[in-house]
């Protein structure tokens, strides 16, 4: 069971480290334990707690980035209806049309490794503080490549499928614990030339069919032993995760407009280290 003052402590985590570089999962599974919330032998219920949760972080997007989704929904289906009659073609349709079939198509990545990995996804490994920490470690330094490889030159407008794909792709790898849904996006972007901000809004916009779907994906098949975390704290923690969230996209995007994303470089390296020290001494658990 997880009480009130839990579950505020777990959707301001969630909610802040959704959309920071340094992995929400990674973050909330070491508090879980650190809170003795996750049980070992039924590691698939603490999963299904922090998918259900990344709902309220979804609510967040949706408010922010409200105008650009609406104009996405729009555009599309006027330049679909004007493609199905013959008087548009791709090359004519509007920005918005187009970068709603960049997140769709960076999405598809991201839906197949988790179709079928979902048993190892859900499963022990990826609950393990030696794989947390490594992948901390890992994509901070992928992270610091990319900004040293980063060219700064191309704005959100300039996304196109091939960026798309390869942001899906890095996008897929964040299902492992510590790698950071925001820090691959935000790396694969940086790589494929674009600016930190657009990378980052990119990431943000991608999200949503993400989360989304691994949320209802979870809300649909709902164990019974979820609601062992109580059915109030689900909620508490879902809501609070959703104002942490939307505050922390505002944070970091105005960030990221003058500054580089070497902080975050430093504290998963740093934690990752910690968290090394802390299994060799026998502190944590594997």
């Amino acid at each position: 069971m997880v009480s009130l003052l839990e579950a505020v402590l777990l959707g301001i985590l969630q909610g802040l480290t959704e959309f920071l570089p340094v992995s929400s999962t990674a973050h909330l599974t070491l508090a879980g334990k650190m809170l003795g919330l996750v049980n070992r032998g039924n590691p698939q219920a603490w999963t299904a707690f922090i998918a259900v949760m990344q709902l309220g972080t979804l609510a967040a997007v949706l408010v922010y980035f409200f105008r650009d989704l609406l104009a996405m929904a729009v555009s599309s289906a006027a330049d679909l209806r004007g493609l199905s009659t013959g008087t548009t073609s791709w090359s004519t349709v509007r920005p918005a049309t187009r970068m709603a079939a960049a997140v769709l198509t960076g999405t598809v990545p991201v839906v197949l490794v988790g179709y079928f990995l979902h048993e190892q996804i859900e499963g022990v490994f990826t609950k393990s503080t030696l794989v947390i920490a490594t992948s901390l470690i890992v994509l901070a330094l992928l992270l610091w490549l990319a900004e040293r490889a980063a060219r700064h030159e191309r704005t959100l407008d300039k996304v196109t499928l091939r960026d798309a794909i390869a942001v899906g792709c890095a996008q897929a790898l964040a299902l492992i614990p510590g790698a950071s849904r925001s820090g691959t996006t935000l790396t694969a972007g940086l790589f494929m030339g674009l600016s930190r901000e657009a990378a980052a809004r990119f990431s943000f916009l991608l999200s949503v069919p993400a989360v989304l779907l691994s949320g209802v994906y979870q809300v649909l098949k709902i164990r019974p032993d979820v609601f062992e975390y109580g059915v109030a704290s689900l909620a508490v923690a879902t809501v609070v995760s959703g104002v942490a969230g939307y505050a922390a996209i505002a944070w970091l995007l105005r960030y990221l407009m003058r500054n580089t994303t070497m902080v975050f470089v430093w504290y998963r390296i740093a934690l990752g280290i910690l968290l090394l020290a802390l299994l060799q001494a026998g502190v944590m658990e594997f």
